[in-house]
């Protein structure tokens, strides 16, 4: 490292954000970006630890010591190339990844880790403003042709991988734009969507083909798919969302969050908005559930003006700081996490039960429940299976829009998973193995969370990145592409 001693000179400074009371009134990006003489100093807090655990906490094995030492050094162009060997689309997981590598960061251990994931950001963002990011064109065409379904982190990280393993590919996507959860399901004031269409430009002048408005197994049918390709890869994403079976589900004002998030995008885009339009302005809004989706339906009510936000959570208030059944460098799951948009207002709760959902004239007006309370395993972890409510805690609050951001349970199977009439495994994800993400169906594999259920940013691209691989073997009988080997 050019700086052995650089972690002892210089503390932590991490992400910045714009003031909260400039940033409800727009849809811009919340985060500021770093000088680089800023990017350079806290590059150098890294350690020269010897044994880089940030490598393994990164699902995609970015080999972070190296791209901060050559930041550091001001090569910001060899660092960049370290970062994309990797990495295909850094700026996406710069932007929205929970940094799993930072939990891992030997520093953290005693002080505060190094800001991996703004480093990372910041390299890529300079790789645009100087030009050095270009389309990568193969040496050669296999002659072989490659369907990639859906257009998400894992979809685009795969199609590009086989493009540049010579193959001819088409990517499907049923919506109107490219992009996935991340043009639709992540809010512009935490990606702005130039971001995405600047890299699929890069995309198309490599070769990709991009087929919108095309839903796979109704505008298209499978036996034409397969017909027209010599090799299938499903990356569809796990978009059957978890619901909430309790009295007045079916009252006005209740809504899949994602059907909230995507509206909202859609309008920054100037796309139309199918009814019922879903507006949080001048109402009280209660989101269950309390994660990323939450956070981002908390971010896009304050900024439609809603009159309160309310987050309600079923597990207990989780730990600040690790929780013992998480010692380093395990990557953090169950932690208190503050979000820009929690910053930005509204009341989190935590162990309450939604019991009913009460109406007026066919709308939602309040929602009912009690408190519920857990014992504990060895590790003080909450043991689901134990979950009791607690008498004399009933409670109401006033509701006139209730969003169920409580995960999804598996992709939707009709269509083109149950046309293909490819196995499922036991949470009704699609079955495919780790090595080889092949299905039972020849010639049709599957990555990303329609294979490993809903999961983040980073493990898409990792699982893209992985079955393009995988598709390559099997087209060409072995592949040159590199190849992250699983560790969990």
């Amino acid at each position: 490292m050019g700086d052995v001693r650089g972690f002892l000179k210089r503390g932590r400074e991490g992400v910045e954000y714009r003031p909260v009371d400039e940033r409800l009134k727009d849809w811009e990006c919340v985060q500021e970006d770093f000088p680089r003489d800023k990017t350079r100093d806290q590059a150098a807090r890294c350690m020269d630890c010897g044994i880089p655990f940030c490598n393994e906490g990164c699902p995609l094995g970015n080999i972070i010591p190296d791209f901060n030492d050559l930041v550091f050094r001001d090569k910001w162009e060899d660092a960049l190339a370290r970062l994309h060997s990797t990495n295909n689309f850094p700026e996406f997981t710069g932007m929205v990844c929970p940094a799993p590598c930072e939990q891992a960061c030997v520093l953290g251990i005693n002080q505060d880790p190094v800001t991996i994931k703004q480093v990372e950001w910041e390299i890529v963002r300079r790789g645009w403003e100087e030009g050095w990011i270009k389309p990568v064109l193969p040496e050669r065409r296999s002659g072989r042709s490659v369907a990639v379904v859906g257009s998400g982190p894992a979809g685009l990280s795969a199609a590009q991988q086989l493009t540049r393993a010579g193959h001819t590919v088409t990517v499907f996507e049923k919506n109107e734009r490219i992009g996935g959860l991340l043009r639709y399901g992540i809010p512009d004031f935490k990606l702005e969507k130039d971001v995405i269409d600047r890299r699929l430009e890069q995309l198309r002048e490599e070769g990709i083909s991009f087929q919108t408005g095309v839903h796979v197994g109704v505008d298209l049918l499978v036996a034409e798919l397969r017909k027209s390709f010599d090799a299938v890869l499903l990356c569809m994403g796990s978009e059957r969302p978890r619901d909430l079976p309790v009295p007045g589900r079916d009252l006005d004002g209740v809504h899949f969050a994602m059907d909230f998030l995507t509206q909202q995008n859609r309008r920054n885009a100037g796309d139309p908005v199918d009814a019922p339009e879903i507006l949080a302005t001048d109402k009280h809004v209660i989101v269950l559930g309390g994660g990323d989706t939450g956070s981002d339906c908390i971010g896009t009510s304050h900024r439609q003006g809603a009159r309160s936000v309310t987050s309600l959570e079923l597990l207990p208030e989780p730990p600040r700081g690790r929780h013992e059944s998480e010692p380093w460098p395990l990557a953090k799951k169950y932690y208190f996490n503050v979000s820009s948009s929690h910053a930005e207002g509204g009341e989190r709760r935590y162990a309450l039960m939604t019991k009913e959902l009460a109406g007026k004239d066919g709308r939602v007006t309040a929602l009912r429940g009690v408190q519920v309370g857990f014992e504990r395993d060895p590790l003080n972890r909450p043991l689901m299976n134990t979950m009791r409510e607690l008498p004399g805690t009933d409670f109401e609050l006033p509701a006139d829009l209730v969003l169920l951001a409580m995960g999804f349970v598996h992709p939707v199977h009709e269509g083109l998973v149950e046309g293909l009439g490819v196995e499922l495994d036991p949470r009704g994800n699609v079955h495919a193995g780790l090595g080889d993400f092949a299905t039972s169906e020849p010639g049709v594999f599957a990555a990303g969370d329609c294979r490993r259920g809903q999961s983040l940013v980073v493990w898409a691209q990792w699982e893209g990145r992985e079955a393009a691989r995988a598709v390559d073997a099997y087209l060409r009988g072995a592949s040159r592409l590199q190849s992250r080997s699983a560790f969990v």
